[in-house]
């Protein structure tokens, strides 16, 4: 399933929606399922179950084309951002000239990033006032759909709603100043994240899984202005989602609508692939990320 948070001028707020066989926005806050995505997570696997027969009902349908696309969950509970590709962790530090620290071999790390400054398909991302080193950053995100502590690894995938593109705004000259001083990166971070064009359910990319949990062969891209920079894959992960979830849920409980995000793939940051120097986004830079089965999610830069 494909899942969107989209509206029409006639909403007073974004509705939940689900994609059709017909390539058509079904609307299921109108079916009465859920208001948004949050509630549906929190509602549980009864009410998952029942979009398949709403999808055969009668009701408003709208093409894509007719529809503002949000980003999928409105207002994330928590979002933690993990380090977990090797590739792209050992250029950045290559590019600082030193090597990986050995504890990134010992356990998969994050850092929490803003719920509350979210991005969607095709909506224009502010470039903040204080930076002159925008960056993009390829990156995929898991929805948590069922709360969990203590999560081993082997059983992450029960905690997973589906996944979406994600993309994780970067200053890299504030970043830079911040992680100095052994903290951040904090507002290198915190003014946008861009999550979409939808949540895509496990069912959907099952067949390509690598046997790890929550590793996909899924090729991953990015342009600028139309044109390709990055070329990666999701199988590339060193640490798995099922690691990372039972690292994020160590004496914690995760909730449904939590987002556990990968970290960059390699090759999916300018900071890689100009060794540092830049050039860097600038405003009317047009970002398109584009995973397997998940299309593409793009953003200009105002």
């Amino acid at each position: 399933m494909k899942y969107f948070s989209f509206s029409i001028p006639q909403f007073t707020s974004p509705h939940l929606g689900v994609l059709s066989a017909e390539n058509t926005i079904v609307d299921l806050t109108v079916k009465g399922l859920a208001n948004n995505m949050l509630s549906f997570l929190q509602a549980g696997e009864n009410s998952w179950s029942k979009t398949e027969q709403i999808l055969n009902q009668t009701g408003p349908k709208y093409a894509l084309k007719e529809v503002r696309i949000h980003p999928p969950l409105l207002r994330p509970n928590t979002l933690r951002d993990f380090y977990a590709f090797e590739d792209h962790v050992a250029t950045a530090n290559k590019n600082r000239n030193r090597k990986v620290p050995e504890q990134w071999y010992q356990l998969p790390v994050f850092y929490f990033s803003n719920p509350h400054s979210v991005f969607g398909h095709e909506e224009e991302v502010p470039m903040p006032k204080y930076t002159k080193a925008l960056d993009f950053e390829l990156e995929i995100a898991a929805i948590i759909g069922k709360s969990g502590r203590d999560i081993p690894s082997e059983k992450a995938m029960d905690h997973i709603f589906g996944f979406t593109i994600f993309n994780d705004w970067s200053a890299r000259d504030i970043q830079k100043q911040e992680m100095a001083v052994g903290l951040g990166p904090a507002k290198g971070k915190d003014f946008a994240s861009s999550f979409g064009p939808y949540i895509l359910t496990i069912d959907e990319i099952i067949d390509r899984s690598d046997g790890r949990p929550g590793v996909y062969d899924l090729a991953m891209k990015a342009r600028i202005n139309g044109e390709e920079v990055s070329s990666g894959n999701w199988k590339s992960l060193y640490y798995s989602f099922g690691q990372m979830i039972e690292r994020a849920s160590e004496e914690v409980t995760l909730m449904p609508g939590d987002i556990i995000g990968s970290g960059t793939v390699g090759t999916g940051c300018l900071l890689e692939l100009t060794k540092g120097q830049g050039p860097w986004l600038s405003k009317g830079d047009i970002i398109e990320l584009e995973i397997e089965r998940f299309g593409v999610l793009r953003n200009t830069i105002t």
